[in-house]
């Protein structure tokens, strides 16, 4: 029986399905049952894509499927209502992954007429997707081939004749399937989780989208009284209206190094005096030339930059942001801004993920440190931490997989320290494959537990440190951080669905998902919405993607951290002597599960939460595990 498409304004109402293999490409409609219990962005591209990808496919093989989606506010001039979602099977974590990017490229492709794009099967040679509005075509890329994302880009565009064009491109590390290959639009980068690596394996260089309609609104009048009320909750908010203006991210340099929560040397320390050099003052002192902003975005978060020494003088970046900050500066042991700048911008030129690539060098540190790599094994070079001078270098070795040392970590902490052996799991800073980024865990408890049981992995973005770093809830306490991290989890997948951006989480929550969000939804696109509907299509996704996991073999004897945060007081600082020990931890998850209505012993959902969510044929997937 025909399903009725999407009725509801704000959607397209339709998205893409590109075939490689065949060069077949359809139109597939939207239907109001999954604008209703999936929202957009990560959540119907997770109900999709849990349906399209079978269990224990190669990420990097023929039959995983990638997806581009945006959600309902995109194109509207909803505050950071600018991004665009990757979604797919990666190769990093073998399950389902995750990424958003700002900048236009989200809002082109609505302005185009596609909610997103399914992308499957593999193309005979390189190629391109052109979309030009109802105009779509795959086009060769064989000359693109090699190019980096700048290179590509501005290819492109030329080859296109606009500047107007919207571009998500690889570098040369998404042609190697370096296991965190990121995708590039614009400056900005869908990062993390390896995605990058399954475009290059489809031999799918980049998207290109140029499109002249728009979005629209039920009724303008409401529209206007709901930007009004945005514009000036971010015009009066410190984060957005003062700090994120004027020194973006890295004001955290200071704020978490303070709290004495900032990632040193491999996370051996949470402390690092020398870390007034890395800091938003001093970037902005030294490198910062101008601020940018995403579409439709007040904030005007993104710093312009320029490198004025060094043999990498010269160099432009849109940053770096904080987490290339912690990963390729104080992980790795200096605190030498402009070449953390540097370093990020050929990450991005790369294609590579700058958290993956900054942690892994660390990683590399550590174990030739420690004796587990020998110089034969580094290539020859002295891997130690303190050594500026190496972080360019590697990066470009790793993007390329030249050498022992530059392939090795390009398979990721994970497989790189199976492959060393002795000892090295110890030392690889990550969860389920994916490296911790720059936020305490052991300084956070209910954020560790975030990172522990998110489907992704160590990502900040399933739970956020915002709510114990800035006192909005007790730090130093395992009580009620079961359900408080829940409910951050049910805000932040939301955010995802619709794609916003986290940083005015301030705005948006900041500890649960709140009526301002609901009263965008049903502005947009003219649903009646309550809260509790909100909350539950939250929990629906959530529950979706766990249920991805447990069908890769994911259970609850994976949802840990790594041993170092768990046996390892932090030594130094004012956080000093903060653990989370295995038995913290388990206490909470016992917590975290019971509040969900998942299994206590396998960390697997419930027939019974499931048939609640409205997941019935996912409660029968469940049975067999």
């Amino acid at each position: 029986m025909h399903k009725p498409s999407c009725t509801y304004v704000g959607y397209a109402g339709k998205y893409l399905r590109v075939d490689l293999g065949s060069g077949t490409i359809t139109e597939h409609e939207l239907t109001n049952s999954l604008a209703e219990q999936f929202i957009g962005g990560v959540g119907i591209a997770a109900r999709i894509l849990y349906d399209a990808i079978l269990p224990g496919i190669d990420p990097l093989g023929d039959d995983n499927k990638l997806m581009f989606f945006t959600g309902p506010l995109e194109g509207t001039m909803i505050p950071t209502a600018s991004r665009i979602g990757l979604y797919g099977k990666s190769p990093l974590t073998n399950s389902f992954f995750y990424s958003s990017a700002g900048g236009y490229f989200g809002p082109e492709l609505k302005f185009a007429g596609y909610d997103g794009i399914l992308i499957e099967g593999v193309a005979s040679h390189p190629v391109y997707l052109f979309i030009d509005n109802n105009i779509v075509e795959l086009r060769d890329a064989s000359h693109l081939w090699g190019m980096d994302t700048n290179q590509v880009q501005h290819a492109i565009a030329d080859e296109l004749g606009s500047e107007e064009v919207r571009i998500a491109a690889i570098g040369p590390a998404g042609e190697r399937l370096v296991r965190f290959a990121c995708v590039i639009s614009g400056c900005r980068a869908l990062g993390r989780g390896g995605l990058g690596a399954v475009m290059g394996s489809k031999k799918l260089k980049a998207v290109a989208v140029r499109g002249s309609g728009g979005v629209s609104i039920p009724d303008m009048r409401r529209m206007r009284a709901l930007l009004d009320d945005l514009f000036a909750r971010f015009s009066a908010h410190p984060a957005t209206s003062e700090i994120l203006p004027r020194y973006g991210t890295p004001v955290l340099v200071h704020a978490n190094n303070e709290l004495g929560l900032f990632g040193y040397r491999n996370w051996q320390d949470e402390y690092f005096p020398q870390a007034e050099g890395l800091s938003g003052e001093t970037m902005r002192k030294k490198i910062v030339k101008r601020d940018k902003s995403c579409f439709a975005c007040p904030a005007r978060c993104s710093k312009f930059s320029i490198v004025g020494k060094g043999m990498t003088e010269g160099c432009t970046v849109e940053g770096p942001e904080y987490e290339d900050i912690f990963s390729l500066g104080s992980m790795c042991g200096h605190n030498d801004i402009e070449v953390v700048a540097a370093a990020e911008r050929l990450c991005d030129d790369i294609g590579i993920d700058a958290i993956e690539a900054g942690v892994a060098i660390a990683f590399a540190m550590e174990c030739y440190e420690r004796g587990l790599l020998s110089l034969s094994e580094t290539d020859g070079l002295e891997v130690r931490f303190g050594r500026a001078d190496l972080i360019v270098p590697l990066i470009k070795k790793i993007g390329l997989r030249e050498g022992r040392l530059g392939n090795l970590l390009a398979e990721g902490v994970k497989r790189a320290a199976d492959r060393i052996g002795k000892g090295a799991d110890r030392f690889a800073m990550q969860n389920k494959g994916l490296t911790f980024p720059g936020h305490s865990a052991r300084g956070l408890p209910g954020f560790a537990l975030g990172y522990a049981t998110g489907p992704r992995g160590a990502s900040h973005h399933d739970g956020r440190p915002t709510g114990e770093r800035t006192g909005l809830v007790k730090r130093a306490t395992i009580e009620g951080k079961a359900e408080y991290t829940a409910r951050i989890n049910h805000l932040m997948v939301l955010l995802d669905a619709l794609i916003l951006c986290h940083l005015p989480e301030g705005i948006w929550g900041p500890l649960d998902v709140s009526e301002l969000l609901v009263r965008c939804i049903n502005t947009t696109t003219g649903m009646n919405m309550t809260l509790q509907q909100a909350t539950t299509a939250a929990e629906r996704i959530w529950n979706v993607m766990r249920a991805f996991a447990v069908r890769e073999g994911y259970r609850r004897e994976h949802d840990r951290l790594p041993p170092r945060f768990m046996e390892e007081p932090i030594p130094s600082g004012p956080s000093k002597g903060m653990v989370i020990t295995r038995q913290m931890l388990d206490a909470m998850l016992d917590d975290y599960y019971t509040f969900r209505g998942w299994d206590v012993k396998t960390g697997i959902p419930t027939r019974q939460k499931l048939l609640e969510l409205g997941l019935e044929d996912i409660a029968e997937d469940m049975g067999k595990y």
